[in-house]
């Protein structure tokens, strides 16, 4: 691949979910997976905190399906060795090529040293240590496929611009448009950015505020996101637990379906190749399918 091609990724639809299925079984999960296919959208991004293990989730939902693009959302690159983390997305890239998108992040400090009991520091040298890592596994492991499609969950300008550099975009999280407009601005034409974008559909203004201060309550809590809504305009008083109104505002999309819709679409047209939609309600693992029904219908996400 020379640095002027972009890798590749099959993407049926420019939208795509974001969806957390932890506590779901997996078999129940592969049925969600299928309906988000059958309703249009073109991808199911997962994440990994502390609960089920992303790559083996994503060899389930690549085989429950048909056309669906399956990513990590992000896949901690604190919880497996650079090889086995190369070796895994080569394995799912070989089965379902142009398929399978290896999102990776640094994670949080206080996941990494009090949840997991490890090391976090230099967070940007840790990143670019792991992906050169990655890049010297020997080319007969999986022969023939090549370097599989690998994101960063970049959100300041210097991991950015290791996502440009060592690897083939950036998969941005909790950001507005103008930040993934800023993404695009950073890494030019030829980089994958994969946007999320959590909505809330239906319900009052109220409990719509509600969901979304919800969402952020974590991760107003932590550093690097806090760091990061600062670069993106919001100030000290936006960052109480849980942010204030006008953080969810800024970061969620609320209102009409209408109104969410138009959130995802602010991406695309900032710049973004593709959007996940995470949709809020009352737990990270609630169902999503009712509310992309209903998304689907204004959005069409097989045409947008």
């Amino acid at each position: 691949m020379t640095s002027n091609e972009r890798a590749r990724i099959d993407f049926p639809a420019r939208v795509g979910v974001w969806w957390a299925s932890e506590t779901w079984s997996i078999i129940d999960a592969q049925q969600v997976a299928r309906d988000i296919e059958e309703l249009g959208y073109g991808s199911l991004f997962i994440p990994e905190v502390a609960g089920k293990e992303c790559l083996t989730q994503s060899a389930a939902f690549l085989s429950a399906t048909d056309r669906l693009v399956v990513g990590t959302g992000i896949a901690n690159i604190h919880v497996r060795l650079p090889s086995a983390a190369e070796s895994g997305a080569r394995t799912l890239t070989a089965l379902h090529p142009g398929r399978f998108v290896l999102g990776l992040g640094v994670s949080h400090a206080p996941l990494v040293e009090h949840a997991m009991g490890g090391s976090y520091a230099k967070p940007l040298a840790t990143m670019r240590g792991y992906l050169e890592r990655m890049a010297a596994l020997p080319e007969q492991i999986e022969p023939g496929v090549g370097r599989p499609v690998r994101l960063l969950a970049a959100l300041g300008p210097k991991m950015i611009e290791l996502s440009g550099e060592l690897a083939d975009g950036a998969h941005p999280y909790l950001v507005t448009p103008e930040q993934t407009a800023t993404t695009r601005s950073i890494l030019g034409p030829d980089k994958w950015i994969v946007s999320e974008q959590a909505v809330v559909v239906g319900g009052s203004q109220e409990q719509q505020l509600q969901y979304a201060h919800q969402h952020l309550d974590v991760y107003s809590g932590l550093p690097n996101y806090r760091n990061s809504w600062l670069r993106q305009g919001y100030d000290e008083s936006d960052l109480v637990r849980g942010g204030s109104d006008r953080l969810a505002r800024g970061i969620v999309g609320l209102g009409s379906v209408e109104d969410a819709a138009a959130k995802v679409s602010a991406h695309l047209d900032a710049g973004a190749d593709h959007v996940v939609v995470q949709v809020l309600g009352d737990n990270p693992m609630a169902d999503p399918r009712p509310a992309l029904r209903e998304l689907a219908a204004v959005l069409n996400p097989a045409s947008a």
